[in-house]
């Protein structure tokens, strides 16, 4: 009976029954003690579990191997990665080896606690004593390495899995969502789509989450079309929209500049009795914010709490996001006090879109002042930060506030960034100082980034502002060399460099290169190319 109830996730009545058993003088056996650990670990009560693993061993119950995983699975699955551990090290000591199911439930224990390099650290290990891992273990590694956006190792495991022999290290459709999931962060919406067309070819049955990826997918890219292209194929699949669908292609609405398509998605889940959870309001909130609709933005935030629904960290972000959007700096600090008022405790990227209210309308000191804040808040700040104070003191024409933004970056061992270089080559620029400029790109490799199609574009008006077209078309064929992805900003300023440099012929061959890419010509693109003709 304690089973059956445990079976079905009925922890009170099984713990009931249990201590009636006892009082009974009916011994429980090895099986009861597991069905009654596990059902605990279910309902999140891991120090229940621990303490009737406890009461085995003072009844001389040998635990199984089973016991000491439900039990590590009990922790883990409440977060408690420490805990878990120190179960597994008990396991050994008591003469119980773990195996791959024992190593799995680790495993998940750690990313559970978002301890994504420890698990791969453990994976590791378990290479090292020869444990053969299986299609789980490869999931929660490639699931763990998509949090830490280790983009190009998830895929290579991803293959790993494919050309293995082994029969249970084949990919499911859990890997495949994943791997999804990662090329859709990575803005590779292509890569999404043919993984998916690659897992129904292998005979694998697609779910709502992988739909709801592909929607997401082109929902990030504001491909609206295609992303209701899916979500109305769904039902013809065989499935009912999710409240993810929903607000996946509310997202693409809001992502492409629709904000009223995006309000009709809202609306039409409560016609389907579909309740709209914190991320539904926060996707729409984006969406109005995004096309500068300021006023709807906030209505909506007083709907979501009219509702029962509190704001949390990612609405702060996104009303600030909002503030810089519709060009309304001065409400960023009535945002922050909500956040205050609320209880919200306010992380990096708060305060980072905060920083960046104020540097983009030039309100360096009060933007300062937010940073002093954050600091003060115990909040450490990342490189998006100092790209964000560099950037800020480039448009105030301070170069010296840059170098020590950026020396200040350095000297707490934050890697420097693409970004953040560029900021600072950009700094440089503005006042002026081409060698300084120069002296920062060349010494990017050893701060462990590499140049842009930005930095170099930077670069690129640079020297033609100072009249030195040859310099300015050697870091063009610096570009070609290295394959880079010119774009039509960079075509249109080298071209504007060339003009001035009294090279119309060179103009007319980049236009004829920009054809041959298929890369867009815009309004600046023929301007140059008239000129050039002119001459």
């Amino acid at each position: 009976l304690i089973r059956l109830y445990a079976r079905h996730s009925i922890t009170d009545q099984a713990r009931g029954l249990f201590f009636e058993m006892q009082e009974w003088r009916c011994k429980p056996d090895v099986e009861t003690y597991n069905a009654l650990i596990s059902v605990h670990g279910r309902a999140g009560q891991w120090r229940w579990a621990m303490s009737i693993f406890d009461d085995m061993l003072r009844a001389a119950v040998p635990p199984s191997r089973s016991s000491f995983n439900n039990l590590i699975n009990a922790c883990g699955s409440c977060g408690q990665w420490e805990e878990a551990l120190k179960v597994c090290k008990r396991m050994t000591e008591n003469g119980v080896g773990p195996d791959v199911v024992t190593h799995n439930i680790i495993l998940s224990a750690l990313k559970n606690g978002a301890q994504y390099g420890k698990a791969l650290s453990y994976f590791e290990l378990m290479k090292k004593k020869k444990v053969k891992p299986d299609t789980i273990t490869f999931n929660i590694i490639i699931s763990c390495l998509v949090k830490l956006e280790h983009y190009d190792k998830a895929v290579e495991t991803f293959y790993l899995m494919r050309t293995t022999n082994a029969l249970n290290c084949k990919p499911d459709i859990v890997t495949f969502s994943t791997i999804m999931h990662a090329y859709a962060a990575s803005g590779q919406t292509t890569y999404v789509q043919a993984i998916f067309e690659m897992m129904i070819a292998e005979g694998i049955n697609a779910n709502i989450v992988c739909y709801n990826t592909l929607i997401s997918a082109y929902a990030s890219l504001g491909m609206s079309e295609k992303a209701l292209e899916i979500f109305n194929s769904l039902e013809e699949k065989g499935f009912r929209p999710d409240i993810v669908s929903y607000t996946s292609l509310l997202n693409a609405y809001g992502k492409s500049g629709q904000p009223n398509k995006a309000r009709e998605v809202f609306d039409s889940m409560s016609r389907i009795s579909l309740k709209q959870n914190i991320v539904t309001y926060n996707a729409l909130i984006d969406a109005y914010g995004t096309a500068g609709c300021w006023e709807e933005a906030l209505k909506l935030l007083h709907i979501m709490e009219c509702v029962g629904i509190q704001p949390n960290v990612v609405t702060i972000c996104t009303l600030l996001a909002a503030c810089g959007h519709c060009s309304q700096p001065e409400k960023t600090d009535s945002i922050i006090s909500l956040a205050v008022f609320q209880g919200i405790q306010l992380n990096v990227n708060a305060f980072n879109t905060a920083i960046a209210n104020f540097m983009n309308v030039e309100m360096y000191d009060k933007a300062l002042c937010i940073y002093k804040t954050m600091k003060e808040n115990g909040i450490e700040p990342d490189a998006v930060t100092f790209s964000i104070l560099i950037n800020g003191a480039a448009k105030i024409k301070s170069h010296i506030e840059a170098k020590k933004h950026f020396d200040e970056m350095l000297d707490m061992e934050i890697n420097a960034t693409v970004e953040a270089c560029t900021a600072l080559i950009y700094a440089y620029i503005k006042q002026g100082l081409l060698n300084e400029a120069d002296l920062v790109f060349s010494k990017m490799k050893t701060f462990g980034c590499f140049p842009n199609v930005v930095t170099y574009t930077t670069l690129i008006h640079a020297y033609g502002m100072s009249g030195n077209w040859e310099k300015a078309y050697s870091l063009f064929e610096e570009m070609e060399m290295n394959n880079f992805g010119l774009d039509t900003i960079a075509y249109s300023t080298l071209m504007s460099v060339l003009n001035k440099g009294g090279q119309p012929e060179r103009v007319v061959w980049l236009a004829e290169r920009m054809r041959e890419k298929d890369i867009t010509f815009s309004e600046a693109t023929y301007f140059e190319l008239i000129a050039a003709c002119s001459k």
